[in-house]
């Protein structure tokens, strides 16, 4: 019965319908009626299989960071629910990015023989299948049978690859993008900003809420120099030029901005939450003296 259950997004594993999984199942299922109604209405542009291939790759790298993001928001907020939610958007990532493929099938016309081809004569084709087949691997054996085949320690090895996916899928982003590098520079700066909390907490930090502060402007700056150093590889333009337009504010904000400000956000939330938790302790503790 649990096995049953496990398939079924808006429920527990004993069987109990579960609100909160039901609303993030809504809000993953979300983009691709978005992406359904613009093909139907004719929304789609003069090319509409290609315009799809963009978005649904797009989302697949959002959903592959926001599985990321679980686990340090849930220690940050205290909060241990997210936990139920990372297998879902797990394995959302995984249904956009087999959608991804399948509409890049469609647009090279079904030919087998010249999608081979150019996965593996195009550099960023090469490692955007390398990373779908490794998180076709994780979605296959994310269920709690997988688990128990595998056992425990095996299981983690091969679910820690999902860093080395998530860099792959960015890489393949940034490729294919070529100059359209808003999006891709923004998920940059926050898998910097996953992956330092993830150094740090494995460095014996970040189990106060206080230095979730530090993170916010290192992931800022990655994302800058991120940006600065791809448009510098890929165009003639002077560092110092590219740099500055990150740090102007008259056309655009850029994305190294962004970065900061959800870094300083979450920084802010998880302060809030826990001076709240610990004022709720001290409460409690002075309580239960007078009542001694």
């Amino acid at each position: 019965m649990k096995l049953f259950f496990e398939g079924i997004p808006w429920r527990e594993r004993d069987g109990r319908f579960s609100a909160f999984k039901l609303a993030c199942f809504i809000g993953l299922l979300a983009p691709g009626l978005w992406m359904a109604w613009l093909l139907a209405s004719g929304n789609t542009g003069p090319r509409p299989v290609d315009e799809l291939t963009h978005e649904t790759g797009r989302w697949a790298v959002w959903f592959l960071l926001g599985s990321l993001a679980i686990t340090p928001l849930r220690r940050l907020f205290a909060w241990p629910q997210l936990l139920k939610l990372r297998r879902q958007i797990g394995l959302a990532a995984m249904v956009y990015i087999l959608l991804h493929f399948a509409l890049y099938v469609v647009e090279q016309k079904l030919d087998p023989v010249r999608v081979v081809r150019e996965i593996v004569l195009r550099f960023y084709l090469t490692i955007g299948f390398v990373a779908l087949l490794g998180l076709v691997a994780l979605g296959a054996t994310s269920t709690d049978s997988a688990l128990r085949r595998l056992g425990g320690k095996a299981w983690g090895r091969l679910h820690r690859l999902v860093y080395f996916i998530a860099l792959l899928g960015l890489i393949h982003y940034l490729l294919q993008a070529k100059r359209e590098l808003y999006d891709p520079t923004l998920q940059v700066g926050l898998f910097g900003w996953l992956m330092l909390y993830r150094a740090g907490y494995a460095l014996g930090q970040m189990r106060r809420a206080w230095q979730a502060w530090l993170l916010a402007p290192l992931a800022g700056l990655l994302a800058a120099a991120a940006e600065t150093g791809w448009v510098v590889c890929c165009t003639e333009l002077p560092w110092l030029r590219v740099l500055n337009a990150n740090l102007n504010f008259d056309f655009r904000i850029a994305p190294a901005w962004w970065v900061l400000a959800a870094g300083l956000l979450v920084a802010l939330l998880a302060t809030i939450r826990s001076r709240a938790s610990h004022g709720g302790a001290a409460r409690r503790a002075s309580a239960q003296a007078r009542t001694a």
